[in-house]
């Protein structure tokens, strides 16, 4: 499974983006899949989950209510709309799967199968 995350850039604080990671494979349905962020000098960080359905989903504490994962399993991507985006979300964005659709958690656990390449969003003040 290959994983392509897109949809990074600068944007002033307050401002929104929408992340797109497109996945390859004829099961994409089947996987449930994640979104990390890493900025410079931190260690990786957990941001959301979402489950084979898009039935369920899991925000980090420091997201929720301000950012979104989707799924549209027709296209086999997976989306995050970042919305009032503050300098503390300036990172690079990874997009993560794993393989048992239903365990979503294993993302929360760190416990991925695959992880993407990154794309970077600065957030400036």
């Amino acid at each position: 499974v290959q994983l392509q995350a897109s949809g990074g850039g600068m944007v002033q604080a307050g401002g929104s983006l929408r992340l797109s990671c497109a996945a390859s494979g004829r099961t994409f349905s089947s996987y449930a899949m994640g979104w990390y962020r890493q900025a410079p000098g931190k260690e990786r960080e957990f941001v959301a989950a979402i489950s084979w359905s898009g039935g369920t989903t899991h925000y980090a504490d420091s997201v929720e209510g301000r950012f979104t994962i989707s799924r549209d399993n027709a296209k086999n991507t997976v989306y995050l709309q970042m919305n009032s985006l503050q300098p503390e979300d300036t990172a690079v964005y990874y997009c993560a799967a794993v393989i048992d659709g239903g365990s979503w958690y294993r993302l929360y656990q760190y416990d991925y199968d695959y992880l993407g390449q990154g794309t970077l969003v600065t957030v400036s003040s």
